[in-house]
């Protein structure tokens, strides 16, 4: 009896410990990123704002590259987009990896009526990765510019990204705003104050760190002889936007976030597509997080250990919610234990909630430079908490073993499909 009652002792203290861990840790960090986002808005963003990004030379060519699989629906549009750039001297490459429906004959009707416009097209799907590498070497440009296959860009996104390659020779790539353009569905209202509040704010946060983790995948700049000096993207990473953007940090290459580069994006409009898109971006995470440890290994890169410190410490975190949670729930079933949830509803998760309110606020502050109306998503950050981080922490906890165990296969290559969209 007394080893029992030890045991529930320990069960409690350990619960008590984690579910601070739990809350402490993105209170903390919330606390980083609004510190970080408010001198990088003052500092540089506000006044950017005014510079005119066509005067001086513009005689550096941009190459953007769409790879594209199965993206009938969007790919016309997408293009279009790019033909209404009032940036002047630019090409269009779309990659269509191995379509199934007419994405290709749409392509080769553009690339007949736009001088701009060229193709390649794949028999055998490849991946977005294999698409890419393969749009730098024909790329006549040294500066790549890569969109998704369903996103719109605005007309001046290139001038105002090209502007960071043409006075710092160490750029080595770009990454934009995306912006989300679907907004009918509670999940996809959700994301666009996510894409505010988590995606745009960290980013800046990120850029006065030094580090940023990763560009974005709808919409970034690259310089080709940085892509090449790192030996292009990677076949087998299932992200290709993460492991490029640590491939070239990893070798001193500067990274950028331009917040007028704005690029209307797609996002999943229900939560099953939801769930294997953020399981790709976790599984992705993981993978850079195992392929990268080597950083450590060289005291040069030691501005980038925070960034893989903090992606470690952020998936441990996921299984201590988790863990936390389940430990709740039993005590439920198991009233010997004496576990509760007021730990939700303590000083904790008050403060919690305080420093949630307020990222999501000052991020659409200041996404209000480019977006007005952005305020009334507060409304639905609530269901954030409830329903889609514990959604999103999940993914974590299934990625990462799935990337641990998996078996090691020669020659893998990471092939995609083109999420289901509304």
């Amino acid at each position: 009896m007394i080893r029992v009652s030890a045991l529930i002792g320990n069960i409690r203290e350990l619960y008590d410990l984690i579910g601070t861990f739990v809350f402490i840790y993105p209170i903390c960090m919330s606390i980083l990123w609004c510190i970080g986002a408010i001198y990088f808005y003052f500092r540089r963003e506000r006044a950017s704002v005014k510079i005119n990004p066509y005067e001086g030379d513009l005689n550096l060519g941009v190459s953007v590259i769409i790879p594209a699989h199965n993206e009938t629906k969007h790919i016309e549009e997408t293009v279009m987009s790019v033909l209404k750039t009032k940036y002047p001297k630019y090409e269009i490459i779309v990659i269509d990896d191995a379509s199934t429906d007419d994405t290709f004959e749409k392509v080769s009707d553009l690339v007949r009526k736009y001088k701009q416009v060229r193709t390649i097209h794949l028999k055998q799907n490849k991946g977005k990765a294999v698409g890419l590498s393969m749009g730098a070497v024909a790329a006549k440009y040294e500066i790549l510019l890569v969109i998704d296959a369903d996103c719109i860009l605005e007309p001046d996104a290139i001038a105002y990204m090209v502007r960071h390659f043409k006075y710092g020779p160490r750029v080595g790539a770009v990454t934009g705003n995306p912006r989300v353009r679907n907004r009918i569905t509670l999940l996809e209202k959700i994301q666009t104050a996510e894409y505010s509040s988590i995606i745009g704010l960290i980013k800046r946060a990120q850029r006065i760190l030094g580090k940023v983790f990763t560009v974005s995948g709808a919409v970034s700049a690259f310089r080709k002889s940085a892509v090449f000096d790192v030996g292009l993207w990677d076949a087998d990473m299932i992200t290709d936007d993460i492991n490029i953007t640590w491939k070239l940090e990893k070798r001193f290459w500067d990274i950028r976030y331009e917040t007028q580069a704005l690029c209307w994006t797609m996002v999943p409009h229900s939560l099953k597509n939801l769930w294997k898109q953020r399981l790709r971006w976790a599984q992705g995470g993981c993978e850079v997080l195992l392929k990268h440890m080597n950083v450590w290994k060289d005291i040069r890169n030691r501005r980038f250990w925070p960034v893989y410190l903090e992606y470690f410490i952020s998936g441990f975190w996921a299984y201590a919610f988790v863990f936390s949670l389940c430990l709740a729930i039993i005590s439920v079933f198991i009233t010997d234990l004496g576990i509760d949830l007021q730990w939700m509803v303590g000083w904790l998760g008050f403060l919690l909630t305080i420093m949630c309110l307020i990222q999501f606020a000052l991020a659409f502050f200041m996404d209000s430079l480019y977006e007005k109306g952005l305020m009334k998503y507060l409304i639905f950050i609530v269901w954030y908490a409830v329903m889609y981080w514990l959604l999103i922490t999940l993914t974590m906890c299934v990625a990462f073993p799935k990337v641990l165990f998996r078996k090691k296969e020669a020659n893998r290559v990471a092939v995609w499909s083109s999420p289901k969209r509304k």
